[in-house]
């Protein structure tokens, strides 16, 4: 029977878009009232003399903790458990058991999104009068020798079949179709096959059938690992809902709907061994391949053209897609003074194959987070906001059940997300990397330096590395949809982090990422889950007890001026950039004016019931300010998306990986006339300056004590 769930986490009443800002105040000052009346505004009793800083007492649970990590990702990844399959039912039961042995209450979250699965498939090389065959041709993955795993294919491809010539198109980018065009290659009416490795795969066919193609293939790794993945196009989450949560009453809409049919491809795809493209390109006639095309599929010289035939390709593939029941589970950890504020922290346990490092060893470092959160509770610790851990479900078919969460829920989150913290793929190299929205870098750096500073003092060596070496940190941005910190961002505008070890993993979405590559190539010792349980429980822990938030908007603006001076150089000095400069200067301003406040109330009394109010309502200026850079409607053509920062472009090749609507604009450009272009890049500027502007505006509070001068110089959009 599932422990209740504390009442500020039903998440169930949601307020219309823009409401928060308006009802917020007035709510805020009530409630602190209420608390001040009541005496919870004292620090509970684990501060009490002689009871350790929760952060040093989170530390010092480490003793064993690796091994605890291991044994956890053993059983996680015992079998195959795709999402919707049998599979995922008793990995969804191990990760509840664990989260109530630790002692935390829990909650489930079932959806019933539409899921896709392969039914048929086959690939044979025929002679040049489609009568002869060739060769049958695998497509199964060599690495997959037990036969146990669902067999390689790109989920949401549409049925279909083709027998036509191959033409072998490198990566799949704009510049190696230009390539062939210069050769005198086209793929109109021809399968492309592709080597991976240039972007999201959707993205990459979509590409392929803007120019012609009557289907993909896409070549695996030599290592006879094949990468399976899904190819929808537009954003997050079932496609049968989109903004609105699939539940079992929900309306969905048709497959002939407008909005359903730009999210599936027009074509058949499906991925295939490194052997199998190979034994196709060695078949073709035409063209040379340049020297790097055949080193991508390992070919030798004076073997194979880029096509088109003379042989011909028969492709068959059938799609199975059914509407399947998803579970998201939940523990929490109610606040003592501020139960309506929620730290959250996610990672997806669903994988297509044994899931070692995607997704699982980031859901063993969450079983980690929470075991020790058990124990801190239980001798007498609890935060001062609500923390929620959260295990996602359907994350490989698109970030589905986290979207579907945030989308159920995104009135409470609106007013009371403080911040979403994501591991995914926990560990799967070397080197330590987060993506982050600007305002928590610094306490990115912060907690890493804490945590170095515990590993120094301890004597402490990771694989023989020294402490200073194996923690270094690279911070970059999340301009991208490969985990479930996008519906956060992107949709929700909640401050984000993802952490990770590695940039890549040969094995990604192969029978290749199992727990036998982890122990004995990944982390032998377990020493990176570690470091990321600890880096991901401090965060949450700074987070969740901070009187005043850790966020900082300095940071923020010195990023958005980086981009900026980014933009000046892609747009040949164009002078209407100078009006985000302008919005970034007021941005500054507003940053260093909440430095000097946060800096006064963290020396004032905490018992003075109006300092808790000054605080409170400065911290939710704090959290509130990254909602403004949403725009309602969303960018043009993609409503989901509604960050106007830091949304990914249309384009995966996009020169831009920020203001997404600005390089939606000029990637659009192409068949616009110039004085189209221009009129289009400038509305995408005026967006972007508007909604810096408004963070500004929130971080001050209160209204705008001044008009600001009239800008004549922006012309009418057509």
């Amino acid at each position: 029977m599932p422990h209740s769930s504390p009442q500020p986490l039903s998440l169930t009443r949601s307020l219309p878009a823009g409401a928060a800002r308006v009802l917020l105040p007035l709510g805020l000052l009530l409630l602190v009232s209420l608390l001040a009346l009541h005496g919870r505004t004292g620090e509970p009793q684990r501060l009490a003399a002689g009871r350790p800083d929760p952060a040093a007492q989170f530390l010092s649970l480490s003793t064993g903790a690796n091994a605890t990590i291991a044994a956890d990702l053993r059983a996680l990844t015992a079998g195959p458990h795709l999402a919707g399959t049998p599979g995922a039912a008793g990995v969804a039961e191990r990760v509840l058991a664990k989260f109530r042995a630790a002692g935390l209450r829990t909650l489930t979250r079932e959806y019933a999104p539409l899921l896709s699965y392969p039914a048929h498939a086959s690939l044979a090389l025929l002679a040049p009068d489609g009568r002869s065959l060739l060769a049958h041709l695998s497509v199964g993955e060599p690495a997959d020798a037990a036969g146990r795993l669902v067999p390689p294919y790109h989920a949401y491809a549409p049925s279909g079949a083709a027998v036509a010539e191959a033409v072998f198109v490198n990566l799949g980018r704009e510049e190696d179709f230009l390539a062939l065009d210069r050769l005198g290659v086209g793929v109109r009416g021809r399968v492309a096959v592709v080597v991976r490795g240039a972007g999201y795969r959707g993205g990459v066919v979509a590409r392929a059938a803007a120019r012609g193609a009557v289907a993909v293939l896409i070549a695996g790794r030599a290592d006879g690992g094949v990468e399976r993945g899904m190819v929808l196009l537009g954003g997050p989450g079932d496609p049968l809902t989109p903004g609105w949560a699939a539940t079992g009453a929900a309306e969905r809409l048709g497959f002939d709907h407008e909005a359903v049919k730009r999210r599936f491809p027009t074509i058949p795809s499906m991925p295939v061994s490194a052997e199998t493209a190979s034994a196709i390109v060695r078949s073709l006639g035409g063209p040379a391949l340049p020297a790097e095309w055949r080193a991508a599929l390992g070919l030798g010289e004076d073997v194979g053209g880029v096509g088109p035939g003379p042989t011909l390709v028969n492709f068959t593939y059938q799609e199975d897609r059914k509407m399947a029941i998803i579970k998201d589970i939940f523990a929490t950890i109610e606040g003592y003074e501020e139960p309506d504020r929620y730290v959250i922290l996610g990672n997806h346990r669903d994988a297509w194959t044994y899931g070692a490092v995607d997704p699982n060893s980031g859901t063993a470092a969450l079983l980690d987070v929470a075991r020790r959160f058990g124990i801190m509770l239980q001798s007498g610790w609890t935060p001062r906001r609500t923390i929620i851990l959260c295990s996602w479900d359907a994350e490989e078919f698109g970030m589905i059940g986290s979207t579907e969460w945030v989308e159920a829920n995104l009135g409470d989150l609106h007013s009371k997300a403080v911040a979403y913290l994501n591991v995914d793929c926990a560990v799967q190299g070397m080197g330590l990397f987060a993506g982050s929205t600007p305002q928590l870098d610094k306490l990115l750096v912060d907690v890493t330096r804490l945590r170095i500073r515990m590993l120094k003092e301890r004597q402490f060596m990771i694989h023989g590395v020294p402490w200073m070496v194996a923690s270094i940190l690279q911070i970059e941005r999340l301009a991208r949809t490969d985990s479930d910190f996008a519906p956060f961002l992107h949709h929700a505008g909640i401050p984000c982090v993802d952490l990770y070890y590695g940039k890549e993993f040969p094995g990604y979405h192969t029978a290749l990422d199992s727990y036998v590559w982890m122990e004995k190539h990944g982390d032998p010792l377990f020493h990176r889950h570690l470091a990321i349980a600890e880096i991901w429980g401090l965060l949450a822990l700074r987070l969740a007890d901070d009187p005043v938030l850790s966020f900082d908007y300095q940071t923020y603006a010195s990023q958005l001026q980086e981009h900026a001076n980014v933009l000046v150089a892609v747009m040949n000095n164009n002078q209407s950039v100078n009006f985000i400069n302008g919005a970034i200067d007021a941005l500054s301003g507003a940053a260093t004016e909440v430095q000097k406040e946060a800096k006064e109330l963290k020396q004032l009394d905490t018992r003075d019931g109006h300092a808790l109010m000054r605080r409170r309502l400065l911290n939710d200026r704090l959290l509130l300010a990254e909602r403004s850079f949403l725009q309602a409607e969303g960018l043009q053509g993609r409503a989901w998306f509604k960050h106007l920062l830091y949304s990914p472009p249309e384009d995966y090749e996009s020169e831009l990986s920020f203001f997404p609507g600005i390089a939606d604009a000029i990637s659009r450009s192409r068949n616009q006339s110039a004085k189209q272009q221009q009129a289009a890049v400038r509305h995408e500027m005026w967006r972007v300056s508007m909604a810096i502007q408004r963070a500004a505006g929130v971080l001050r509070g209160g209204f705008s004590q001044q008009n600001e001068p009239f800008n004549l110089s922006f012309p009418m959009v057509p």
